[in-house]
């Protein structure tokens, strides 16, 4: 695959990211526990057809023999399916997607406290930075009487994601743990539509609803999940950090676009000083790799 081929895949990953925010406001009926499950169940099947076309009964030996990283992941990745979707139903688009973003951050003050990794300065001053903005943004609803629920929930996805990356870099030296994590994809929306079921009753998604709940599942979820793990073959680390912030520019357009959800203007101010310090951050490493 050619490096810019590459790039536009992942492009594309980051588009198909972001359209679960619109779409999401767009549903008729569904309540939010209802909207993770269906969300969650249509990814698990999704999931189950393609890696058991593409690998048979190896796929349920893998899940078996799994080690103790690949659970963690699952577990990990079912925190980030459920905390998305139950933050999308509280807050606004821009407020969980700008939250999301600063997984590469917390990523790195978890190697540097758990891995004793050492930090380069501008490291230190893109989390100060991104802090700044967070800080402002949250504190810009506190006055506004906003509920911060919703944001305080995304916040679970960016810490699930940097919990994943720890143990990852940690038992990066095992090749057996390290190959594949495709089944721990797999674990998480099976665990994340078991947890939620219970919690969706009584059912009052409409066949409208469905529709949209299971293109999240396959479109928005599944499919870019599979391209990004083949894609982790094709770019560096950095690259693909920075390419994934498309999400966040693309998921505000759809939703001011689609569905005339408008950001606040602190969320734009705070938002942006979280991207610039990410962009900056990772324009650096890339630099450096490169």
């Amino acid at each position: 695959m050619t490096h810019r081929r590459a790039v536009g895949l992942m492009v594309l990953v980051a588009l198909l990211w972001s359209i679960a925010g619109v779409v999401t406001r767009h549903l008729d009926t569904a309540h939010a526990f209802e909207v993770t499950f269906w969300r969650s169940a249509f990814n698990a099947l999704a999931l189950l057809v393609v890696l058991g076309c593409m690998r048979g009964s190896l796929l349920w030996r893998g899940l078996l023999r799994g080690g103790w990283a690949v659970w963690i992941f699952g577990v990990c990745w079912g925190v980030m399916y459920t905390a998305f979707m139950l933050a999308l139903t509280l807050t606004s688009v821009a407020n969980v997607l700008i939250t999301m973003a600063i997984s590469p951050l917390l990523t790195a003050l978890f190697s540097r406290f758990f891995l004793g990794h050492r930090l380069p300065m501008r490291t230190w001053l893109a989390i100060v930075v991104a802090g700044i903005g967070i800080a402002w943004m949250f504190a810009a609803q506190g006055e506004a009487g906003a509920s911060l629920l919703g944001s305080l929930i995304a916040g679970a996805v960016p810490l699930a994601g940097a919990v994943n990356l720890t143990v990852l870099q940690r038992v990066g030296k095992d090749a057996v743990l390290t190959e594949d994590m495709l089944p721990a994809v797999l674990i998480g929306a099976v665990l994340s539509a078991l947890a939620t079921w219970p919690l969706a009753w009584p059912m009052q998604v409409s066949s409208h609803d469905l529709g949209l709940l299971a293109l999240l599942g396959v479109v928005q979820l599944a499919v870019p999940c599979l391209l990004m793990v083949r894609l982790t073959r094709e770019l560096p680390a950095p690259e693909v950090s920075l390419l994934a912030l498309l999400e966040v520019v693309f998921g505000v357009t759809w939703a001011w676009v689609g569905a005339g959800e408008t950001p606040a203007s602190s969320v734009l101010f705070g938002g942006g000083l979280v991207l610039a310090a990410l962009v900056v951050n990772e324009l650096l490493v890339l630099h450096r790799v490169s």
